[in-house]
């Protein structure tokens, strides 16, 4: 019995190591599909989207489902995800130019651009797994990631510390970049998402809106996908 189940759960970490790494592969092959800026963000909707299903226990193609959900969310996605790079690309740069300044009012122009980029990051590990479970009009899920972020902190916290360790092991470990560094991020985030959407939906189901004030509009106002 004992080997029977730890070879059942060899076989399932296995399997899902390999899933990562074919994640990993076809995210950016088809970044590389939309040149980078135009194919960064269908690749990730198609990402988590399927992290979703994978979550579900539904089974599809891996290669085949990612190429129908690239095209499908072509262009939703790129306008979800074009804003979020210009204003990164703008944080970095202000962020370059006040750093090297010796002044203090350059020292604080630099750690509130600090602090305004990991609140981005915050909203940008929610954004795609948001999209990937509820219909919503495009111009929401930016506000409602951002709100999600800020009323359960934890989560986002844990979501920030796991997209620092994925940065630091890719930048100590180059070669892990082209097999998972994207994979496990996609795979990681979009699977605690979905975890923390659901507890949401549940409270607020329940009735337990003081314990989700803000968030509740993530349940009231979407169906899901």
């Amino acid at each position: 019995m004992l080997s029977g189940t730890f070879a059942a759960r060899a076989y399932s970490f296995f399997d899902t190591l390999l899933w990562i790494a074919c994640l990993n592969v076809l995210w950016l092959v088809f970044t590389l599909l939309g040149l980078g800026v135009a194919g960064v963000g269908p690749a990730t909707a198609a990402a988590q989207i399927l992290v979703r299903k994978r979550a579900r226990g539904e089974a599809a193609p891996l290669l085949r489902g990612f190429a129908a959900e690239y095209l499908r969310n072509f262009g939703r996605a790129n306008i979800l995800a074009l804003p979020l790079l210009a204003v990164a690309v703008a944080l970095a740069m202000n962020w370059n130019f006040f750093a090297g300044g010796p002044d203090l009012f350059s020292q604080l122009m630099a750690g509130g651009i600090f602090v305004a980029a990991i609140f981005l990051a915050g909203v940008a590990c929610h954004v795609f797994p948001m999209y990937a479970r509820y219909e919503l009009p495009l111009g929401q899920y930016l506000m409602l990631s951002s709100r999600f972020a800020m009323r359960h902190l934890a989560g986002t916290v844990i979501l920030l510390f796991i997209s620092a360790a994925v940065v630091y092991a890719s930048t100590a470990v180059p070669g892990l970049i082209p097999f998972f560094s994207a994979g496990v991020w996609l795979y990681t985030t979009g699977w605690l998402c979905d975890r923390f959407f659901t507890a949401n939906d549940e409270s607020v189901a329940a009735g337990a809106e003081p314990a989700t004030a803000g968030a509740g509009p993530v349940s009231a106002a979407v169906s899901t996908a």
